[in-house]
């Protein structure tokens, strides 16, 4: 594998690219005719992120290139530190010119209520606030034509009926405290980390769409439903039983899933080729505003296009994400 980018190549950046969805990714990319890319598997794990590079390494082509660094999504402060640092990187000519930023990394917290090291509960604070923060501090550099594809999901359209507790809205400082809206106040412990799940998926497309309002021309953000994909490590904070049966069990009953559960089941390998499709492919240029299942832009929740509660929702980001003064 080459070490150094070639001088036409685009640099793009997965969180969460160490595994699953955000590794199938990459592997798509540094295999593909299409490039030369300067692939950043960005990742909080630094061992695991450095270990998927080599793994990525093995199959990668000779035009592409591919290095780990480190993000915590969990931490404002990884964040602009990762953010600065690509920036300048960028700045200094080390690395070819950002033009793709996908939002892969998530977690699905468990029944246990857990923070941010800035004290946001987890779920909404790495899901969007991370996200959020993260694309704000690269617009600078984005070079257009870029693209931002933020990874949703189909869990938060109570229209799929996707075996996951629908979205209960609320403020983002609400959220950000853990606070569901009042249609979970009857919700135990397991109920109520499932449903911080799909309100932080909502809260991916509001920003999506209202972040393809604001962008320059040349620059577009999408919204990708990947469909569920088994034995990744989104469970990893779920109960020990629940996680057992995510890594051990579903992955070999995919007939059952699709049968009492969602026909929309993939592998990684799949589905992160479809992301790597929608952060690069050509024909894609002038979409924006979209909302996509695999190759298909499709219709989000009725919910979903409220334009007003997504504008307050980046409003209240902008605050919550804001360093004191």
């Amino acid at each position: 594998m080459s070490t150094r980018p070639a001088d036409n190549a685009r640099t793009i950046v997965i969180t969460g690219g160490n595994a699953g969805l955000g590794y199938g990714c990459a592997a798509a990319l540094v295999s593909s005719t299409d490039g030369p890319w300067h692939v950043v598997v960005a990742s909080r794990n630094a061992d695991r992120t450095r270990e998927a590079v080599d793994k990525l390494a093995g199959a990668i082509r000779p035009e592409h290139t591919a290095e780990a660094m480190s993000l915590d999504l969990a931490s404002l402060a990884s964040v602009r530190a990762f953010a600065a640092e690509l920036a300048g990187r960028v700045a200094s000519g080390t690395i070819p010119p950002l033009q793709a930023l996908v939002c892969n990394a998530g977690v699905q917290a468990g029944t246990e209520q857990t923070r941010t090291a800035d004290g946001f509960e987890s779920t909404f604070g790495v899901n969007h606030l991370g996200h959020f923060l993260l694309v704000n501090e690269l617009l600078p550099v984005l070079r257009a034509p870029a693209r931002v594809v933020v990874v949703a999901s189909g869990v938060h359209d109570p229209a799929q009926k996707a075996g996951v507790p629908v979205p209960s809205w609320n403020t983002a400082p609400a959220l950000a405290r853990g606070e569901l809206g009042p249609d979970a106040a009857s919700d135990n412990a397991f109920v109520a980390g499932q449903r911080r799940y799909s309100t932080s998926k909502l809260a991916n497309i509001y920003f999506t769409y209202a972040l393809a309002r604001r962008l320059p021309p040349g620059v577009t953000a999408n919204a990708y439903d990947p469909g569920m994909i088994l034995g990744t490590g989104l469970q990893r904070s779920a109960p020990a039983p629940l996680r057992f049966v995510a890594k051990h069990v579903l992955p070999h009953a995919k007939p059952l899933v699709r049968r009492f559960v969602t026909d929309k089941l993939y592998t990684a390998e799949e589905s992160g080729a479809v992301l790597a499709w929608l952060a690069t492919a050509p024909g894609l240029a002038d979409t924006t505003g979209a909302y996509f299942h695999q190759r298909q832009a499709i219709r989000s929740s009725d919910d979903s296009y409220d334009v007003a509660r997504a504008d307050q929702l980046w409003e209240d980001s902008v605050l919550l994400t804001t360093r004191p003064s």
